[in-house]
């Protein structure tokens, strides 16, 4: 990834809805990163993770949770075992 930074930049000299933001007369510090574009098998990886996206995403609301519901999983493995 390629990055450009202009520190001390006039703000004079950005693109006008910047400039509304920020006003004139102040200098700035400019960083911008380009971004990489994905291919065509660097697009089909993503498709394909985020179709099990909702696999992934977390039921637990905290660590206490998720620290019984391992416990309840090895009480259920020792109960297999005997």
């Amino acid at each position: 990834m390629n990055k450009i930074v202009r520190r001390h930049f006039p703000a004079e000299r950005l693109p006008k809805d910047l400039r509304d933001e920020i006003g004139d007369g102040r200098h700035v510090t400019i960083t911008i990163e380009i971004e990489e574009e994905l291919g065509p098998q660097k697009t089909a990886e993503k498709d394909w993770f985020s179709r099990y996206e909702r696999l992934r995403r977390s039921t637990f609301h905290s660590l206490e949770e998720v620290n019984e519901h391992v416990r309840a999983m090895r009480d259920e493995w020792d109960d297999r075992e005997r």
